[in-house]
């Protein structure tokens, strides 16, 4: 079965459970799996660890634990991370919890994206460029903004699963395909 399926099912069956429970458990739900996520990127051999198949289901959910019990953890995603353990899906926790996010701004109506420019913008054009988009949608839109010289200018947006490719970069290559073609 393929990964992502695997990753949205074990999200929404978290999700699910949440639910019962109301949405500030949902939140800190969320809270609780981005800061293991954190854990697991600035610790790249606790992520090998969770996949090499020698090491028993038992020393893993061991690590896990006090990994869980310092940050200080909800018992359910305490209890969640166990079960990932057990069933040999701790390889999935990246793509569970975020799964799990997506689930949770679709709960809140938030929508997520990226913002990609040749050169950092100050906090005030952040916020300005913010309130724009957030106007023109009517949504919540929780922006993540990126520096990349490689597109030279202009600014490269991706809201949802909408991309709008304004840099010079991109206007650079359809110019050399107008050219090629000979129009």
């Amino acid at each position: 079965m393929n990964g992502d399926i695997v990753a949205q099912r074990y999200a929404k069956a978290l999700f699910a459970l949440g639910q019962q429970e109301g949405m500030a458990k949902l939140e800190q739900y969320g809270e609780n799996l981005s800061a293991l996520e954190g854990v697991l990127e600035e610790s790249p051999e606790l992520v090998r660890l969770f996949h090499i198949p020698v090491i028993s289901v038992a020393e893993k959910q061991k690590v896990l634990s006090q990994v869980l019990d310092k940050l200080g953890v909800d018992p359910m995603i305490k209890n969640f991370c166990s079960l990932l353990a057990e069933k040999e899906r701790l390889p999935l926790f990246e793509e569970i919890a975020e799964a799990f996010g997506k689930l949770l701004d679709e709960a809140w109506g938030v929508v997520r994206g990226k913002l990609l420019t040749a050169v950092s913008l100050s906090k005030e054009q952040q916020a300005g460029i913010l309130a724009r988009l957030e106007k023109q949608t009517s949504r919540q839109i929780a922006l993540k903004f990126e520096v990349d010289p490689s597109i030279l200018g202009g600014v490269v947006l991706q809201v949802g699963d909408n991309v709008l490719d304004a840099s010079l970069r991109a206007q650079l290559a359809i110019l050399r395909d107008i050219i090629k073609r000979g129009e």
